[in-house]
């Protein structure tokens, strides 16, 4: 039967405008470090460090320069970043899963991000991504917490917090089973050569295979994290560090390197001009565990001062966003949800209780207030609190302190003494905000307090 011409030229525009509006969807690529120093890379300025691919993406990229985490330890980050939400509202306390925890709440394994609390990737499956995981994952160990049940189509990597860079064998032994390499769910095989370039590899992979399709990657590097392990080659490019230092320099340039594949293969496949890329950190770096360097910030992951929360943080998006520009309002990684769902169809603001906002329309001027006037952070006694260029720090073992963040970037002026309507009225605010969240669902051993207390004193700059 032969369609009337106007009933056939609307089909034709139907579903042309259909196809322009999967088209208009970008693919995301959001690529994660781990335990990286805010100074340890050559876009922040650092002059011994070599990371030629990041930084030449971040020549095309917007970088953020007060970008920070919910979070100064991994797991609890990354349960932020992946719900859009302060973790503490669901109990997830500043505190990894599993660890060395009090006998009160919830031990072992069946310490993980509530199942009641969609992610990132629940959402964008239901926008028709395809979504992928690969690297580190951090969110319970048991099963029921697996990736593949938190929205995730495909998983390659481990369920815990570190392991090695190299395959698990003869020579190198396996002590948790957390730390298995695993595909999908439940198939467990070790790798052959360095997990940094095989992540990339799996990444590449994934897009080769899924082209066709609106597609949403998760790159969760375990990178630079503990253990410090480097190949032979990557340990001969450099050049004037010994130690810890040094070998951190090499694992950091496989991991530049593993970028620049993903990089490269996204724009050999033709889809770099309708692909959001965001890299960014997952907290700030463990200078006593790693030797990595948080200049000019103090402190260092595990504690509220700037080099604990405030993480490097690039965004590039062909035609939404131009290049090689500045945003300098601080932002939070529980932005990341909201982001990325409008970009990808959605609809933010269906969503009930997210603590983040979509970036887009401040980056493009169309916003031209400030993402976030108050930002909180929490680890049961300690706190924090930044509103607008104000940041209190709450601590157990001594009077809090309070420093304006635009004129003290490294946090070595106390105003407390001089400002004490000030300090009352941020203590205030974050204790208002503090009977808003959950009780913690557990909770690290006290002594562990006093480790971070003297890991902050050790790297904090000084007048």
């Amino acid at each position: 039967m032969k369609l009337p011409r106007q009933v056939f030229l609307f089909l034709v525009s139907f579903f042309a405008l259909i196809n322009g509006w999967t088209q208009d969807k970008p693919n995301i690529v959001f690529i994660l470090s781990d335990d990286a120093g805010y100074a340890d890379f050559g876009f922040q300025g650092s002059k011994e460090f070599k990371t030629p691919e990041l930084d030449k993406f971040a020549k095309n990229s917007v970088i953020f320069t007060q970008a920070y985490v919910s979070a100064a330890v991994c797991g609890p980050s990354r349960a932020g970043l992946l719900t859009g939400k302060y973790q503490q509202k669901f109990g997830f306390e500043e505190n990894n899963v599993p660890g060395l925890m009090s006998k009160n709440g919830i031990t072992g394994d069946d310490m993980g991000l509530p199942l009641d609390q969609k992610t990132m990737a629940d959402y964008l499956k239901e926008q028709g991504y395809k979504t992928a995981i690969f690297g580190k994952w951090h969110q319970g160990n048991a099963d029921r917490f697996h990736p593949t049940k938190r929205g995730f189509d495909e998983f390659y990597g481990f369920r815990g917090g570190a392991r090695s860079y190299m395959p698990y064998g003869t020579d190198n032994e396996l002590k948790r089973d957390e730390d298995r390499l695993e595909r999908g769910f439940g198939d467990f095989k070790e790798h052959d050569g360095y997990l940094t370039d095989d992540l990339a590899e799996e990444a590449n992979s994934f897009m080769e295979r899924n082209q066709k399709n609106q597609f949403f990657i998760y790159l969760a590097f375990n990178a630079v994290h503990t253990p410090m392990e480097a190949t032979e080659e990557d340990l001969k490019k450099v050049q004037g560090l010994t130690g810890k230092r040094k070998t951190l320099a090499a694992m950091a340039i496989a991991m530049d390197r593993a970028c620049g594949k993903v990089f490269d293969h996204i724009k050999e496949l033709g889809l770099d001009k309708n692909t959001l890329i965001v890299f960014t950190n997952d907290n700030g770096g463990p200078s006593d565990a790693n030797e990595s360097l948080n200049d000019p910030l103090s402190g260092t992951k595990a504690n509220h001062l700037e080099g604990g929360i405030r993480v490097p943080f690039l965004m590039s998006w062909p035609g939404k966003l131009k290049p090689n520009t500045v945003y300098d309002n601080p932002i939070s990684t529980l932005d990341l949800l909201p982001t990325f769902l409008n970009a990808a169809g959605g609809d933010v603001n269906a969503v009930e209780g997210l603590d983040g906002v979509d970036l887009i329309p401040y980056v493009q001027g169309k916003n031209n207030g400030k993402p976030h006037e108050v930002l909180y952070w929490k680890k049961e006694n300690r706190g924090a609190i930044r509103q607008n260029d104000w940041k209190l720090v709450r601590f157990p073992d001594r009077p809090a302190e309070l420093y304006n963040i635009k004129e003290d970037i490294a946090e070595t002026n106390d105003l407390a003494s001089k400002y004490p309507e000030k300090v009352r009225e941020l203590y205030k605010k974050l204790f208002d905000w503090e009977l808003t969240l959950e009780r913690p669902l557990w909770q690290l051993e006290r002594r562990f307090e006093g480790k971070a207390a003297t890991r902050m004193d050790t790297y904090r700059k000084h007048n």
